[in-house]
């Protein structure tokens, strides 16, 4: 073989592995519903959130807050544990319940865990380094009222080509004062995928 028809070849060559390889990428609305794999995606994650949320912020417990307290509560999300069968990034879900109780305003959040601590963090700095005038003051944050806790469970039943993935969340809403239980929701996910 000649090296004009080495050359000729091997451009037809690798033509042909770059248009046999090419991925066609396109942008969706966030929002819109796409399962591929059956397993946990963000429509799960959100529609969950708001469900969840939706369940808690119409249950007695607020009903008996508000005439106590005569004030919104004040939550905080904690720990929710994936105890899944596949890997779950639960701090997506976190973010999701977070972002529905800001939306409908009922409750007052406050920040937990390493973002808590990062915040701290920077009122330590503020004084010695803002002004007296614009820095932030030690043992002035509104603490919380309520935690919110909880855990991501599946269960997965296979047979042959087909299986059936069912998603547990579980949610627990606690009187930080005094360690009651104030709330406990669920909900429920099942998905069938035939390959």
């Amino acid at each position: 073989m000649n090296i004009k028809s080495y050359a000729i070849a091997l451009t037809a060559l690798i033509t042909l592995t770059t248009t046999a390889c090419s991925r066609k990428v396109t942008r969706i609305d966030p929002g819109e519903q796409i399962d591929l794999s059956g397993r946990w995606n963000n429509t799960d994650s959100r529609l969950a959130a708001e469900q969840l949320t939706g369940q808690i912020l119409t249950e007695r417990w607020l009903e008996d807050h508000n005439k106590e307290k005569k004030e919104r509560p004040t939550v905080i999300v904690g720990m929710i544990t994936n105890k899944s069968h596949e890997h779950i990034d639960a701090e997506t879900f976190t973010k999701d319940i977070e972002q529905s109780f800001v939306r409908t305003s009922t409750v007052r959040l406050v920040q937990g865990g390493e973002k808590r601590a990062a915040i701290r963090a920077e009122r330590a700095d503020q004084q010695t380094n803002a002004s007296t005038t614009t820095m932030k003051q030690f043992g002035l944050e509104r603490g919380a009222d309520y935690m919110l806790q909880g855990n991501i469970s599946s269960i997965v039943d296979s047979q042959k080509r087909q299986k059936v993935v069912y998603y547990q969340i579980n949610l627990e809403l606690t009187n930080l004062e005094t360690n009651e239980i104030v709330w406990i929701g669920d909900k429920k996910i099942a998905k069938y995928v035939k390959n």
